[in-house]
């Protein structure tokens, strides 16, 4: 247990009740006669006007790379320099330290020692500590309370579902704990939760229980990470003096990435800044971007941004929409595809610079392909000289990853992974690993030694010094000495009856390797050993995508001869030399994405169900899909100069080939400012035409301007040389092509094969037609199973 904040001075001073500069004062004329300040005049119209709005509510909404922190560090130091108030009248929040210090570093440069300080300066989280140090016993804690890590907080929830007679295997401690931080994020104590969520937990003991976690926590002079606003809104709500006293200190607020606030955070600052009777205009400015709100999965609410005019009337709003990081083109296509968003205040981004290149968008086989022609021209833009630093990729999914990790290495592409560690890296993909390496060489204590009580099976630690302790004296494999010790009485009874369970299952694995195909034979010992199990059962926000991962890499083993050649395989990937002084190209979710900027940003899988995410439209219907366009938007954006799109037409997902839809994302961009990219290869590695070759085919659910367009120009340019454009590979010479459209089979057309013919399939092999619909037939594979695919991805049988 570890307190990452200080305790404040207690002597410094207060001047909560110190008289305000005035700004018509002899300082602020003084200040006047000076000149205008250097600092503004490097700001472009829209920013110094953000700047200069000091007083009354504010809010910037500021686009993706329109200097939205040089905006809020010279607002502060402009208030700072012209006396409205002091370095400790300013509270300005933000969400990591990183930010803050940033921050500090900046307004230190603008404004000089008068700047020095900034004691409110800071996250939200470390703000809100300051505050309930200072009155702690408002809430029933001491002012050295501890604040719990995640480690303790699932200690000390076991022990509350022990007391209540909760059975811990049904209803996990860890589960419980998120459901408490999702309560507290949304600012309800125990009595305020609603009655059908509480109920969902434990037989109907979820308030219960989290009344019972709130006390235990106050008993032990201690908080988790909720309660440093949870509690903080509390003392602010129920102590009207001490809510003054705060309201009188802080003349001025600032907020950044007002888009990402929770509820807790929302209510926490409302009662900071609503009008008192000594203060009727609050002075606070809100800067952020709801075309850049896609952390709705972790609590946040875009309607916290949205509303605020509602919430503060008279507001004023400033759009900064000069964009100083992307070329024209990437912003007219980011702008076009974020306009088909509801929810959102509006704004266009430009720049004064070049149109420069075009986003393209090209189609691909298979998740294979998508690899090999990013890695090929990843490897082009090096002989041209650009830096791999200014390179990214950035995936819906983590699952994405491993392919083109493992293309960089046989390639010899440099790459790190930003935001987590390498696919084979994650904690899920190594205890896989390590139960692989056990079944096949049980002489591995290593392996061994990682997984034998993952997932939890009461061996803990000294039985692992048991284990060992025979293991030496015998000079002993550990699994060998495991095995021995549950013969003998030095293990507990439940303990040997673990470890003989363990010890047969590994038996019986170990005798299916030569008979079992290696990759269902890694499924079989992953579902009898109760891990993916395990993960089914977690409800953390990562946990589906672990069993995402577990899956990728089940899928992966396919391409080796035996269990062995992969292991071997996995070794020397992990063997690679990782030199930090080496250039290297970025891989990344587009979660981790915000905030960073590329030259060359690839963007794969852009397919229905994958992005958008089917996840995302199963459990939040139009607003899981606006956060997954917001999302796409975020992707755009951080290219400088090159954005690259790409869809597969067959992925596999969930350990199943599937034929995708490309997204409906690429009928959202704009033809004109986008480039569609020729296959390689016109047949597909000579099986069958592209579905794409003839895109008049299809017919159109969208009626767009932009589809009718296309149309036209397909109808033009079909005139002119006979020939129609399309995503994919041509066989006939193509004219100018377009984007805008969708891109998906219809029951309208009609299909050359007829019901019971026998087809072939380049990833599926033969099978037998036992349907048609249009150009969409329903095959019986012979190995694959039954699948819907198109025509023109099968051939005769012959």
């Amino acid at each position: 247990m570890s307190d990452p904040f200080e305790l404040p001075d207690p002597d410094e001073p207060d001047f909560t009740r110190a008289p305000a500069p005035r700004a018509g004062g002899i300082a602020a004329r003084a200040r006047a006669a000076m000149g205008q300040p250097r600092y503004l005049e490097v700001l472009n119209p829209e920013q110094r006007a953000a700047v200069e709005a000091v007083d009354g509510p504010v809010l910037v909404l500021a686009g993706a790379g329109t200097g939205k922190t040089r905006v809020l560090t010279t607002r502060i130091a402009h208030t700072i320099a012209t006396g409205r108030a002091r370095a400790h009248e300013i509270l300005s929040v933000t969400f990591t330290n990183k930010a803050a210090r940033e921050m500090k570093e900046r307004i230190g440069a603008l404004a000089g020692e008068v700047a020095e300080g900034m004691p409110w300066l800071g996250t939200f989280h470390s703000i809100g500590t300051k505050i309930l140090r200072r009155h702690a016993e408002l809430v029933g804690l001491k002012s050295n309370f501890t604040i719990l890590d995640m480690d303790d907080q699932i200690r000390l929830l076991k022990q509350v579902l022990q007391a209540e007679n909760v059975d811990e295997k049904r209803w996990p401690a860890r589960q419980l704990s998120i459901l408490i931080d999702g309560w507290k994020n949304r600012g309800l104590e125990p009595e305020r939760v609603p009655a059908g969520e509480a109920e969902a937990f434990g037989n109907g003991k979820g308030r219960r229980l989290y009344a019972f976690y709130q006390e235990r926590l106050k008993a032990l002079n201690a908080a988790d990470f909720g309660d440093l606003l949870l509690e903080g809104l509390r003392l602010l709500r129920d102590n009207p003096d001490v809510l003054a006293e705060y309201q009188r200190r802080f003349r001025y607020i600032l907020v950044d990435e007002y888009q990402d606030t929770n509820t807790v955070q929302y209510l926490w600052l409302r009662l900071l800044a609503q009008a008192s009777p000594d203060r009727p205009q609050r002075n606070i400015c809100c800067v952020g971007d709801d075309d850049q709100a896609i952390y709705g999965w972790r609590g946040a609410d875009v309607d916290n941004i949205l509303r605020f005019d509602k919430d503060f009337p008279g507001a004023t709003v400033i759009r900064l929409e000069r964009n100083y990081r992307s070329t024209g083109h990437i912003l007219a296509a980011a702008s076009h595809l974020i306009a088909h968003n509801e929810g959102r205040l509006g704004k266009t981004l430009f720049t004064d610079g070049v149109d420069g290149e075009k986003p393209t968008v090209q189609g691909v086989w298979d998740s294979e392909e998508e690899t090999r022609v990013v890695g090929e021209d990843i490897e082009q833009l090096q002989r041209r000289g650009q830096s791999l630093e200014d390179v990214a990729i950035l995936v819906r999914a983590t699952f994405q990853m491993r392919e083109f990790e493992e293309r960089f290495v046989t390639l010899g592409v440099p790459y790190r992974v930003i935001g987590g560690p390498k696919f084979y890296e994650r904690a899920e993909i190594r205890d896989a690993l390590a139960y692989m390496r056990c079944v096949a060489q049980p002489t591995d204590d290593l392996a061994f030694e990682r997984i034998f009580n993952t997932p939890k099976r009461g061996l803990g630690d000294a039985a692992l010094q048991l284990m060992h302790e025979h293991s030496r004296r015998e000079r002993i494999p550990l699994m060998l000495a495991a095995r021995a010790l549950s013969e003998t009485e030095e293990l507990k009874p439940k303990q040997r009856q673990c470890v003989r369970a363990l010890m047969a299952d590994f038996d019986r694995w170990s005798s299916l390797i030569d008979v079992k195909p290696h990759n269902e034979l890694a499924e079989m010992v992953l579902e009898e050993s109760g891990y993916t199990d395990m993960w089914q059962k977690d409800r953390s926000a990562d946990a589906a995508g672990r069993l995402e991962n577990l899956k990728e890499l089940v899928r992966s083993m396919e391409q080796f001869p035996d269990l062995a050649s992969f292991l071997e395989h996995i070794s020397l990937v992990m063997e690679r030399d990782t030199d930090s002084g080496e250039q290297k190209v970025s891989i990344m979710t587009l979660h981790a994405a915000k905030g960073l900027e590329f030259d060359t940003v690839y963007l794969p899988g852009w397919e229905e169900g994958l992005f958008p995410h089917q996840r995302a439209l199963d459990e939040q219907g139009r607003a899981g899909l606006e956060e997954e366009r917001r999302l796409a938007y975020v992707g755009v954006t951080r290219a400088r100069k090159q954005a690259k799109i790409y869809f597969a037409t067959n992925r596999r997902i969930r350990g199943m080939w599937q034929t995708t839809i490309p997204s409906r994302f690429l009928d959202e961009l704009p033809a004109d400012h986008v480039d569609v990219v020729e296959a390689a290869s016109a047949s597909y590695g000579g099986y069958a035409a592209s579905r794409f070759n003839s895109i008049d085919s299809f017919a159109s659910t969208y009626n767009t301007p932009g589809w009718q367009r296309a149309q036209q120009r397909n109808a033009a340019t079909g005139a002119r040389s006979g020939a129609t454009s399309g995503f994919g590979a041509s066989q006939r010479r193509s004219g100018p092509q377009t984007i805008e459209g969708e891109l998906v089979a219809k029951a309208s057309a009609t299909s050359s094969f007829q019901t019971g013919a026998r087809v072939f399939h380049v990833k599926f092999g033969n099978g037998s037609i036992v349907g048609v619909e249009g150009n969409k037939l329903t095959v019986d594979f012979d190995k694959a199973g039954r699948k819907m695919v198109l025509e023109s991805f099968v051939q005769k049988a012959g």
